[in-house]
């Protein structure tokens, strides 16, 4: 769903700039609340593991295909304030060196592409959690249910600011009708990727999954009758010091693996925008993209003739730079938790 330039006209581009201007400024100073020592390599992972998925086009239907947009499982694994900065990090890295996204619609695209899909996914996501049974369970149908729905809000998003900035003069009924009809689709997918993800990080390490944190119940011991919590049992290992090195070098492996080589395999189809697009006229004002001269602009590596290797080495490029500038912003905003909020209250 990334927007090119050209889609939505300037002044339009520009509010969204500054909205999403405004909701980073916001994400960072909340992140500092979500990411510690242990979860900030995490956060910067996520963004990699999104980036790598992103390149993943899967087929929802005739001529049709669809990919992550990761906000869910972004704000689920390491917090919705942190989930909007791994999906900005992940749009910068695109737009920038892929020509993947429109520079002058970056605002845009995060507005639609982080902001909606985190800030809607986590709302469904807490609300589901207080009223479903309070087990790990509960943290992947959740997952499930909130991806679905923060897709088609994102579709719902884009439409409403083509309403406002659009180029081209379509009813918007009809875009809106198309936009959410082949999102929905692509929701689906999303929900299986999202849930199937939480799902694998909570079977080896939840304690490092944002959205289960205090779900479990209490331990009750019957005592003289009466029900009353078991002391905490004396963890062999503290928390603490659990290393969470093979977590974040399997998320590692698999994100180089996925952008590297099962990319290669993706659907060739257009993504859901890009279709909606071709089919409603909305992309005859489109734009050269400023950075379609990158070595890596259309995730190939410029002068390599073998598209396999071009692409897979692309991939595994997009994923070190991603990783490297996610985990050096969430590292520092960690620390600025431990050393920032002490000048702050003076």
């Amino acid at each position: 769903m990334h927007v090119p330039d050209g889609f939505i006209d300037a002044p339009t581009s520009a509010v969204t700039g500054v909205v999403a201007a405004g909701a980073l400024a916001v994400s960072l100073r909340g992140a500092r609340r979500e990411l510690d020592e242990r979860t900030a390599p995490l956060a910067g992972l996520v963004a990699a593991f999104i980036f790598a998925v992103q390149m993943l086009n899967f087929p929802v239907a005739a001529g049709t295909s669809g990919h992550l947009l990761g906000g869910a499982l972004a704000a689920i694994l390491v917090g919705p304030y942190t989930g909007v900065l791994c999906v900005s990090v992940v749009l910068l890295m695109q737009g920038i060196l892929f020509a993947d996204g429109g520079l002058t619609a970056l605002g845009v695209n995060v507005t639609d592409m982080a902001i909606t899909t985190t800030v809607v996914s986590y709302a469904v996501f807490r609300g589901l959690v207080k009223v479903l049974p309070r087990r790990r369970r509960a943290v992947t149908v959740a997952s499930f249910v909130a991806a679905l729905v923060s897709v088609p809000a994102a579709a719902v998003v884009f439409t409403l600011i083509y309403a406002v900035g659009g180029t081209t003069d379509v009813a918007i009924s009809k875009v809106a009708t198309a936009m959410i009809g082949v999102h929905v689709l692509i929701g689906i997918g999303e929900a299986v990727i999202t849930s199937l993800t939480v799902g694998a990080v909570i079977a080896v390490r939840p304690d490092l999954v944002y959205g289960a944190r205090g779900l479990e119940r209490k331990l009750k011991l019957r005592v003289n009758g009466q029900l009353v919590d078991a002391p905490a049992a004396e963890p062999a290992v503290p928390v603490a010091a659990r290393s969470h090195r093979k977590l974040w070098l399997t998320g590692l492996v698999t994100s180089l693996i996925l952008a590297g080589f099962v990319s290669f395999y993706a659907s060739a189809n257009p993504d859901g925008l890009e279709k909606v697009a071709h089919d409603k006229g909305i992309d005859k004002k489109a734009e050269r993209h400023a950075s379609s001269d990158s070595p890596l602009a259309g995730y190939g590596v410029k002068d390599i003739a073998d598209a396999r290797f071009s692409g897979g080495l692309a991939g595994v490029i997009g994923v070190g730079v991603t990783v490297v500038v996610g985990s050096t912003v969430f590292w520092v905003v960690a620390r600025r938790r431990r050393t920032g909020e002490p000048a702050e209250a003076s």
